[in-house]
């Protein structure tokens, strides 16, 4: 036999390798970028979206830096989504240019979607108290809807809250200042607007809310032929009148062509106005404590400057 090749050695086949286990999809949501032809409006949406100066810039942000803060929505019946909470930010992305929206897509029912898209939205600045009135109504109706007890008739009410209270005291307001805000939602649209463009002031707005709509009519007469607008005790004493079923076109006419009486001088600061300054944990006592000592932490400083 000659030096020929050597029989190779036989053994047991090299081990494969098993490759790793696929790793798991990330759980919880997911940020999805939706066509913004896919995107439809929250029925009945009560904030208006406006190209004025902050949607300007808005878009400005959006060209330079995305959308940093997702959208939250929900899939339709009908097919595509229904917007919860980003109607400002789609606007947005269509000024800039873009296709698409990052969302989070969330299936909600109709209450909590509702109770969703008003408290993402109900903290913005320069909300028109029809806005307010509206959204207040609806996240009011919702909870209701969910079981909230509202029966002032119970003898454990005092447990628990109204569900009016109880949206107040999450806004840091009393469930009176809800009340009264839902209430505009009763104005003809007349009257709605001159609120919204402050004609008329929105503690008399409160008491005409209680007419009647073909009073509320008149009243939207009378305003114009008398070039005036109702104080708050001229608009308390045509609730009144209303009320006795004694109020008509004499005495609405009477009421405002009567001769105001001057107005003492005084500052009225809501606590819509107030809230941007504060933490939201913030009661209303604590917001007018803070004040008070500010106000004299200014007064002392004052005064040392005086006198020097």
């Amino acid at each position: 036999m000659s030096t020929a090749e050597t029989p190779k050695r036989r053994g047991r086949p090299p081990k494969v390798k098993e490759a790793p286990a696929p790793t798991p999809p990330p759980q919880g949501e997911m940020v999805v970028p939706i066509p913004l032809t896919e995107l439809h409006p929250f029925p009945n949406h009560p904030f208006k979206v406006r190209d004025d100066e902050a949607m300007k810039e808005t878009t400005e942000s959006v060209k330079e830096y995305g959308v940093l803060t997702p959208a939250i929505v929900r899939p339709r019946e009908e097919g595509g989504y229904e917007i919860v909470a980003g109607h400002r930010r789609k606007r947005a992305c269509e000024l800039a240019g873009l296709t698409a929206l990052p969302a989070l897509v969330r299936n909600l029912d109709d209450d909590t979607a509702t109770i969703l898209m008003v408290d993402s939205n109900i903290q913005r600045e320069n909300i028109l108290p029809s806005e307010r009135a509206q959204a207040y109504k609806m996240k009011l109706e919702a909870i209701k809807r969910r079981g909230a007890r509202t029966d002032l008739t119970s003898p454990n009410n005092s447990a628990k809250l109204r569900s009016d209270d109880e949206i107040g005291a999450a806004m840091g307001m009393s469930g009176d200042t809800v009340r009264n805000y839902i209430s505009l939602t009763q104005l003809v649209p007349e009257l709605q607007q001159m609120v919204d463009d402050k004609k008329i002031a929105v503690t008399p707005a409160y008491q005409i809310a209680a007419l009647k709509p073909e009073e509320q009519a008149l009243l939207v007469e009378t305003m114009e032929s008398e070039q005036a607008t109702p104080s708050v005790s001229q608009a308390q004493r045509m609730k009144k009148l209303s009320q006795s079923g004694e109020l008509n076109e004499d005495t609405m006419l009477s009421i405002m062509s009567a001769e105001k009486k001057p107005e003492v001088d005084k500052i009225v600061l809501t606590g819509d106005t107030l809230r941007k300054y504060f933490p939201r944990s913030y009661t209303p006592r604590k917001m007018e404590e803070t004040i008070i000592k500010l106000l004299e932490a200014w007064q002392k400083k004052r005064q040392r400057s005086q006198e020097r």
